[in-house]
């Protein structure tokens, strides 16, 4: 048989002690983590609200980026199209949202279920759809 080590618990103790101090010595902010600790919660922002996209380019100072050619942050929403066409899981009707409703933040938009972004109020009129109440 092999040879019984008695003092198991006690070494493992002591290794552990010995690592605990060495992630202390590391502490909290690494270099991996700083960049989710920075853009999770960004993208949280930008998902709730996304006209907050052009108050998030204004705090970008002009000279960090230099001759970088930078698009007008409204345009990055559905190519400038920032009316959104829900259609209720409830019901089934077609609903269009315009910027400034209740629940117009709230309201996501899934491709794959029909639902898309219009231009204009005319347009979503035109397609079918309704203007929410509130």
């Amino acid at each position: 048989m092999g040879k019984v080590q008695r003092h198991e618990g006690a070494d493992q103790t002591d290794s552990w002690r010995k690592n605990a101090r060495k992630r202390r010595r590391r502490g909290f902010w690494r270099p991996q983590y700083l960049f989710a600790l920075v853009m999770v919660p960004l993208a949280a922002v930008l998902t709730a609200s996304p006209s907050s996209l052009e108050t998030v380019a204004k705090l970008i100072p002009a000279e960090w980026l230099g001759s970088i050619d930078v698009p007008d942050p409204s345009s990055l929403l559905a190519g400038g199209c920032n009316i959104k066409g829900n259609i209720s899981i409830n019901t089934g009707q077609r609903i269009y949202h315009v910027p400034g409703q209740e629940h117009y933040s709230e309201t996501r938009i899934s491709p794959q279920y029909g639902e898309r972004w219009f231009c204009s109020e005319a347009e979503a009129r035109g397609a079918g759809w309704r203007k929410a109440r509130r």
